[in-house]
């Protein structure tokens, strides 16, 4: 059988389809030819990360399609339902990346607390005295409250670098929930904390010093955070944002920075990637990153050698 990976594999993926008899294309085809190219090539399983769409055109254009997989967790660039109603298998690696994810946002909240996000920028250019008064008003995160909405694999490992930093944590799912959190400590200390979760996020939203976001984007296509949950937040707050473009409101997010409401933001994703508005990627309280949440070399591993243990268990060994 036949793989293309559009967006990519890791070593480790292909070389574990390689041993089990598949053929795995790593060359990357544009979108407007792809249908053509899996046409031609009697591409049977199409893999994709977030540069390529399997919409139904494309789906349908493809009868020979038998799988589409995602490396990484969201599948809204793929038409799930419809692929599934042609008899197509998807899957995704929900579990692969969650790590990286958690660390990436603990890094952007150390950024936007210590203005680091604009201090590696200025210091080399800039009068050292005053940048340094300028940045000398940091805050630090042990004994903060960070709420995490959505509190999935990413939420839950996110919860527990945070409470490793000493911050007390509130996950705000869609029904209120207990979580056992593992917590570990050096390389072999571990250590369960009970979490309790609540439904109400404007009951929660005032109480938070951070929030980071870890939801899907919304079938309806309506942002998670917009005007009156910015609104409902104690004054300072900051956001991360390293799920999806377009669960929070950006014109929102920009009139809640520059009133004050919001301290300082961290974006890992946008609503037009991969054009985001310069607004965002040019504001002095925004911390920006190029949408990398999963982008590590260990995530990457893990992610092919998930998406080959799938294929695999589907079709077999074919060497």
């Amino acid at each position: 059988m036949k793989i293309l990976a559009n967006d990519g594999i890791s070593e480790a993926g292909k070389i574990q389809l390689t041993d089990a008899g598949y053929e795995v294309i790593t060359e990357k085809v544009e979108q407007d030819s792809l249908a053509d190219y899996i046409n031609k090539e009697g591409v049977e399983i199409l893999l994709v990360r977030s540069a390529t769409t399997a919409r139904k055109e494309l789906i349908d254009r493809c009868p020979g399609l038998k799988l589409i997989g995602r490396g990484g967790v969201g599948m809204d660039n793929i038409d799930v339902s419809y692929a599934r109603e042609k008899g197509i298998t998807v899957i995704n690696t929900p579990a692969s990346s969650s790590q990286s994810v958690a660390e990436l946002v603990m890094g952007q909240m150390y950024a936007i607390s210590r203005f680091l996000h604009d201090a590696y920028k200025n210091v080399g250019q800039g009068d050292f005295n005053a940048l340094k008064k300028a940045y000398g008003k940091g805050v630090e995160l042990r004994g903060k409250t960070l709420g995490i909405l959505g509190f999935g694999r990413i939420g839950q490992s996110l919860a527990s670098y945070a409470l490793g930093a000493g911050m007390d944590v509130i996950p705000i799912t869609l029904t209120p929930d207990t979580f056992n959190v593992e917590v570990t400590i050096g390389s072999s200390q571990r250590v369960n904390v009970a979490l309790e979760s609540v439904s109400d996020l404007s009951s929660a939203l005032p109480k938070l010093d951070y929030l980071s976001i870890h939801v899907p984007k919304q079938d309806n296509g309506l942002a998670v955070i917009s005007h009156s949950e910015f609104n409902a937040m104690k004054k300072g707050i900051r956001i991360v944002n390293a799920a999806r473009g377009g669960v929070v409101d950006e014109e929102a997010l920009l009139e809640a920075l520059d009133s004050g409401k919001v301290s300082f933001a961290a974006l890992d994703v946008f609503n037009n990637e991969p054009t985001p508005d310069h607004r965002l990627t040019n504001h002095p309280k925004i911390a920006c990153t190029p949408h990398i949440g999963a982008a590590t070399n260990e995530a990457q591993d893990r992610i092919g050698e998930e998406l080959a243990a799938l294929i695999i268990a589907q079709f077999g060994r074919k060497a």
